[in-house]
């Protein structure tokens, strides 16, 4: 099965129907006549910058992280801005408190710029860690993301 026809798929099935993991997206893929192994599944999840975020039920379900016709800098601007509740700066990492299940959403978001400022992001539900080559440039990066919070939360 060549790759782009694997993806095409499953693009299909995560906006057709709810999947919230690979396990899930692995079964409909079976469903449709598609075997692939897991490591194949997360290859593909990252190569198509599928993330977790939550639905209008309140479910997480993956979904393609596309930021439309705004720039990515301008997306990240206001995603900060709409689900930043905290951020904290440690030696060279600053620590991001989000809304529940933004965490791997605002992530995406910055690995997608490829940033020099970071060296990595590491995600969770509600916490992103960013990783900086060094201190000086973390404290940098700090001042921009707090620069773009909502003032009301911005200690």
């Amino acid at each position: 099965m060549k790759k782009s026809i694997r993806q095409a798929r499953i693009e299909q099935l995560i906006n057709q129907y709810p999947i919230g993991t690979q396990e899930e997206l692995m079964e409909h893929l079976e469903e449709v006549g598609i075997q692939a192994t897991q490591a194949t599944i997360s290859r593909d999840i990252r190569e198509m910058q599928i993330v977790k975020a939550q639905d209008g039920h309140g479910h997480l379900r993956y979904t393609i992280f596309k930021a439309g016709n705004r720039s990515e800098e301008e997306h990240l601007r206001e995603t900060i801005n709409e689900v930043v509740t905290g951020l904290t700066r440690v030696e060279f990492v600053n620590i991001l408190k989000t809304l529940p299940s933004n965490g791997n959403l605002l992530a995406a978001i910055f690995d997608d710029l490829n940033m020099p400022e970071i060296a990595g992001t590491l995600a969770g539900h509600d916490t992103i860690f960013i990783i900086s080559p060094n201190a000086e440039i973390a404290e940098k990066l700090h001042d921009e993301i707090a620069g773009e919070m909502n003032p009301e939360i911005v200690h």
